[in-house]
């Protein structure tokens, strides 16, 4: 019944669905542009009418009563940043020790510009041998989903362009708060 409601309400609000899915239980899903906060609720919206269950890691210290039940309901993972191990290494057991999950990962981290993306989403798709899948919202278009997807390969320069192209015509709610597409300083220091 609730993926009939948010099927007939985006189709209500102008929306359209688009769903390329790799066939694959297990990916990274990349999130953007992400510039506002009604990006959230369009994307439950488009993960309801097409009965796909997503997750996405927070901060254990979310996690706390009364909102615990909620987030976990909504999909969300907690991770002890604090545990031995970085963020990128826990994620990847998590993807190993599952035997499907989709997991959804904003690389611009906020609703703000920033001059470049976290390469987070990356690293954890490269060493869990998933594949990434790259959703989107599109304001101009009034468009949202996953509409294409690729194995990192390594060459993160190559891989790279393969999002750029991807990206490249996606329009957020506020385009001024969209910033390049590229990755960190720190990750040109590491070649």
């Amino acid at each position: 019944m609730l993926d009939t409601f948010a099927k007939w309400l985006l189709k209500r609000l102008g929306w359209h669905a688009d769903l390329t899915l790799p066939e694959v239980d297990k990916y990274v899903l990349v999130g953007a542009p992400h510039t506002s906060n009604w990006d959230f609720p369009f994307a439950m919206l488009f993960f309801f009418s097409t009965g796909l269950r997503f997750n996405w890691v927070g901060k254990h210290t979310l996690f706390v009563w009364p909102v615990s039940r909620l987030f976990r309901a909504m999909g969300g993972i907690p991770l002890n940043r604090n545990a031995s191990g970085g963020f990128i290494e826990q994620t990847v057991q998590l993807i190993k020790s599952s035997k499907a999950i989709i997991l959804t990962i904003a690389p611009e981290g906020t609703r703000s510009r920033t001059e470049c993306w976290r390469t987070g989403f990356y690293y954890i798709a490269l060493q869990a041998k998933v594949p990434i899948a790259l959703g989107y919202i599109d304001y101009d278009k009034k468009q949202l989903g996953i509409g294409s997807f690729f194995t990192p390969t390594g060459d993160i320069d190559k891989d790279l362009m393969i999002i750029q192209l991807f990206y490249q015509d996606k329009t957020g709610k506020h385009p001024e708060n969209q910033g390049p597409i590229r990755f960190t300083r720190n990750e040109a220091a590491r070649r």
